[in-house]
């Protein structure tokens, strides 16, 4: 939702757990029956760490945008476990750098698995331009633990400056998928299954809002053997 000033929106969740990023901007949250306060503080995704709300199955959330926002409504199936709503200051956020060299991005855990929902997962990634990221390529499409575990996944990108491009291959080791795509500012790309690596163009930072959900809150993958090579030089 991209939402002017004094705008809102609101919604039940259902059967559904959610996970409200504020991508930018700031608003004020209200979830069963709670006035959660103003929250948000970046006025950009490029610039420091987002604050969120989880919401469980089952509640109605309300979001009034006191300046402009971006607000991603992450969203998996519930299971009826009955957790609290939970505000996610972005104090509380672990970072991380991964990767080396021109493979280095940088990664802010936002709902991780040792925090507790049903089926979400939530975390954004900062790719400078003339980096790949996702990479080597990976997948997590089999339920087969404790090997690998199977999650779809999303990726919602953001470019800076925004008329930027990058691109990202989905495909399988069969290639009975294999797309590749240039993304843009504000595309989703939906990765049902396979390895799913992206590069960001130079000039042009790349960010990324992946959400992941499966039968198994866990995120084991397994990477592409051709490549793998690439974790040892």
């Amino acid at each position: 939702h991209r939402l002017q000033s004094g705008e809102t929106v609101s919604a039940e969740t259902g059967n559904r757990e959610i996970c409200l990023v504020f991508v930018s901007g700031k608003g004020t949250v209200e979830a069963d029956g709670r006035n959660l306060g103003l929250l948000g503080e970046r006025m950009s995704p490029f610039e420091g760490k987002p604050w969120s709300v989880y919401v469980p199955q089952g509640l109605r959330w309300h979001v009034r945008a006191e300046t402009e926002v971006e607000l991603a409504v992450c969203s998996a199936p519930g299971l009826g476990g009955g957790l609290p709503v939970r505000v996610i200051g972005h104090d509380e956020l672990g970072q991380e750098t991964r990767g080396k060299g021109t493979n280095t991005r940088y990664v802010t855990n936002i709902l991780p698995e040792g925090q507790p929902a049903d089926s979400l997962l939530v975390v954004e990634v900062i790719t400078p331009g003339g980096h790949t990221s996702s990479y080597p390529p990976h997948k997590h499409d089999q339920d087969n633990l404790p090997a690998e575990s199977y999650l779809e996944e999303t990726y919602y990108h953001r470019l800076n400056p925004p008329q930027g491009f990058a691109f990202q291959r989905v495909y399988t080791d069969d290639r009975s998928l294999d797309e590749a795509i240039a993304v843009e500012d504000g595309d989703v790309v939906l990765v049902p299954k396979g390895y799913h690596p992206c590069a960001a163009c130079h000039g042009y930072d790349l960010y990324y809002l992946n959400v992941m959900a499966g039968p198994k809150r866990t995120w084991k993958f397994n990477n592409a053997a051709e490549h793998e090579w690439l974790l040892k030089a």
